[in-house]
């Protein structure tokens, strides 16, 4: 069985180049999308701080750098949000080389797909490609005496944890240690709603993707919420090294896949993929993958 979205990332390896084998017709390639004038992108909704809407906007930093690279190819863009499948699989075939079978039409390119070479060999119709931040998991507390963030997670029994439901995060809090810490998890629908809850006072430590745990705090921060800080060491026991996160298109439309991926690492030499990260509160990473020496 294939992995599910959260599931995959608790193994993923990095990666370098993409991988795919043939697939049948119907492209979307380059030179279609700019016929058109539209590019088509695939968001996960409920996503923050990559994509989720608000007040009738999709907001996030995929959105803003699907935004960007339509607006190098001189096109407009066209943001659909999808729920999570059961496995990234189930997503790449909804929303890049099949379409959903409710009526959901398929995409030119999904964004915040896992970036991993023996996942990418599985996925015969698309090609994974252009990855453009390291993502890993980390925790962080409410900002008070009682709580030393630092500490091994054998010591917060007892404290009010925080995870978003049927998570990594969630796992390994209701799993490890031998499971000493189930009792104390509480269960939010989200990562970055887990960790606000600190700021919330609903919450003592909360463990997430480092993304959402940057963001959440800078959103505390904006709104007043009481302080919190986030654990400098890594989390012991943690299996995931952590994961690049990429883009995806359908395997007959490699020029346009290759077209976004010179535009997004051009982002990332240029700085402006760093500045479109800071804007959420998070710090751009690079990608393993395009780091020297690996």
């Amino acid at each position: 069985m294939r992995p599910s979205r959260r599931a995959f990332l608790g193994g993923i390896s990095a990666a370098a180049g993409a991988l795919a084998l043939p697939a049948l017709g119907n492209a979307a390639p380059l030179a279609r999308v700019k016929e058109l004038g539209v590019l088509r992108v695939g968001l996960y909704q409920k996503n923050r701080p990559w994509s989720w809407e608000e007040d009738g906007q999709v907001m996030g930093i995929d959105a803003d750098i699907a935004r960007a690279c339509a607006d190098a190819l001189g096109v407009k863009t066209d943001l659909a949000l999808f729920p999570a499948d059961e496995e990234v699989s189930d997503d790449l075939r909804n929303v890049v080389w099949r379409g959903g079978l409710l009526g959901f039409r398929r995409c030119d390119v999904m964004m915040h797909v896992p970036f991993d070479r023996q996942f990418a060999a599985q996925e015969t119709e698309v090609v994974i490609l252009a990855p453009y931040y390291r993502e890993s998991f980390t925790a962080a507390c409410a900002n008070d005496a009682a709580t030393d963030c630092e500490g091994v997670p054998t010591q917060f029994r007892g404290k009010r944890l925080a995870a978003e439901i049927d998570s990594i995060p969630d796992f390994y809090l209701v799993g490890s240690f031998g499971g000493i810490l189930r009792p104390d998890v509480g269960h939010y629908t989200t990562g970055y709603e887990a960790v606000s809850a600190l700021g919330e006072g609903k919450a003592d430590i909360a463990v997430a993707t480092r993304a959402q745990v940057e963001s959440a705090m800078a959103g505390n921060k904006a709104n007043g919420g009481a302080d919190i800080v986030p654990r400098q060491g890594p989390l012991p026991a943690m299996l995931s090294p952590g994961w690049d996160i990429g883009i995806a298109v359908r395997e007959d439309s490699r020029s346009l896949g290759f077209r976004l991926e010179d535009l997004i690492h051009g982002m990332a030499e240029s700085g402006q993929l760093k500045d479109i990260f800071a804007r959420h509160g998070v710090e751009w990473r690079n990608a393993l993958a395009l780091q020297p020496n690996t």
